[in-house]
């Protein structure tokens, strides 16, 4: 009997593991959120998930009445490992419904955030979307808008054709990116009806508007996050996920979760015969 030769630990990698079983390689697009979470343990998901994350939200107002060394440790982690951060809206409103938008976005710059999120989601938002994009570029800071609001229910097909509207407006402004609001239920709020079902139609209408780049869905849980990925596939925008649902979105998306993998539009593509090419043993620099 011929003995495989045993390779040494630690040469044999998962990347290649995955390119073997035909697992496709995708861009980040999963943005996760941090509700308060301790440095210590944001750092450990960056660790370990930071490659697979378009970037990472500082979500509502818990960033600011934590410690603010605690704030200032978490930003400063996630430029170590490349990943972008965004502030939540919901800071962004109570700012501009005080009067204090300049001295906000002055904070957000001085945190190093990389962009603020601005919304109308529970206040009205009555300055123009140019002056505010104007405002946060001139201190360096991108913009995302929200579109929808926190206590509006489902939407009605009249409600979609109004956020487009507005979507329309805040990109021709200069705005990045949109969200589509579905707050952490993702139940009788956005493209959620009250049993949460996704209305695939309206989500339909905000890609073909936008785009699967421009346009980042909310999903905070994990029906809504497979509702969207079984919808759109792999190449959609997922937001508002928590960071220790980040994996297990990410398999969903790849076709590797028992859930996903005889789905349409995620399972692996076709093999049609065994591939013969196996796992090669590499060495890392310094090791021997």
């Amino acid at each position: 009997m011929i003995q495989r030769p045993v390779e040494p630990r630690g040469s044999l990698h998962t990347a290649d593991f995955l390119s073997l079983i035909g697992v496709p390689h995708l861009l980040p697009t999963v943005s996760p959120f941090d509700p308060g979470y301790d440095p210590a343990t944001l750092e450990s998901h960056l660790s370990q998930s930071a490659h697979l994350m378009s970037i990472l939200k500082l979500s509502m107002a818990c960033w600011l009445i934590a410690d603010e060394g605690a704030t200032r440790r978490k930003a400063a982690a996630a430029r170590r490992y490349g990943v972008p951060t965004v502030t939540g809206g919901g800071p962004f409103e109570v700012a501009v419904a005080r009067g204090r938008l300049p001295e906000y976005l002055d904070l957000c710059a001085d945190l190093g955030v990389t962009r603020i999120e601005g919304g109308a989601g529970f206040t009205d938002c009555r300055l123009e979307p140019r002056d505010i994009v104007a405002m946060a570029r001139g201190r360096g800071l991108d913009v995302q808008f929200e579109l929808g609001k926190k206590a509006g229910g489902a939407f009605t097909g009249e409600a979609v054709g109004g956020l487009i509207e507005a979507g329309r407006r805040w990109l021709d402004a200069g705005a990045v990116q949109l969200v589509i609001e579905a707050r952490e239920s993702a139940q009788g709020v956005g493209l959620f009806d009250g049993e949460g079902r996704l209305n695939s139609r309206f989500a339909d209408r905000f890609a073909q508007a936008f785009g699967l780049q421009t346009v980042l869905f909310e999903a905070p849980n994990k029906p809504s996050q497979f509702a969207l990925l079984d919808h759109f596939g792999p190449a959609v925008h997922l937001c508002n996920v928590r960071l220790e649902e980040v994996l297990r979105v990410e398999i969903y998306r790849r076709g590797l979760h028992a859930d996903a993998f005889a789905k349409p539009r995620l399972r692996l593509p076709r093999m049609d015969r065994p591939r013969r090419t196996r796992l090669v043993a590499t060495v890392s620099p310094g090791r021997s």
